[in-house]
């Protein structure tokens, strides 16, 4: 199942322009595009902004912040390298919290039923995307197994 936010339904309620809401350390995040774009920020104003925006505004929003020289990304000011495991940690924690907060997210994963998640559009390369491809799908189908099995 190609996931994509033009998509029909499951998949574009798995997109990360889906409007979910969630509560994360304390910000109020609107969608996952939102606080993903918002870890281009070093500024902890800015990141609870870019929380705040859904879909291609998150998107838009931090188009142009060039992370990938040093390939640092941030949360609540505190820098973190991209290749490291505490920003996979955050990742994971991010995608488990929107699970756990986010009904409409959590049924569009049972819905997805047993499909093999992609994402063509996405990149790869991890030095150029602050989510591969891989990232994202895995990220999706073990949440979706966590659901199943009740753990979540």
């Amino acid at each position: 199942m190609e996931i994509r936010s033009g998509s029909g339904y499951p998949s574009s309620a798995l997109s990360n322009f889906a409007p979910h809401n969630f509560v994360f350390d304390n910000i109020k995040v609107n969608s996952l595009e939102g606080i993903l774009q918002a870890l281009k920020f070093d500024n902890i104003e800015m990141q609870e902004y870019v929380c705040s925006l859904v879909g291609i505004k998150a998107k838009m929003k931090g188009k142009n912040k060039n992370w990938q020289r040093t390939q640092t990304l941030y949360w609540q000011g505190k820098p973190i390298n991209r290749h490291s495991e505490e920003y996979q940690d955050l990742i994971t924690r991010i995608y488990d919290e929107c699970a756990k907060q986010n009904q409409s997210f959590r049924k569009a994963l049972v819905a997805s039923g047993d499909a093999v998640l992609t994402h063509s559009i996405g990149r790869n390369n991890s030095s150029e995307t602050i989510l591969t491809r891989q990232e994202f799908c895995s990220r999706l189908t073990k949440l979706r197994e966590k659901i199943n099995k009740g753990l979540l």
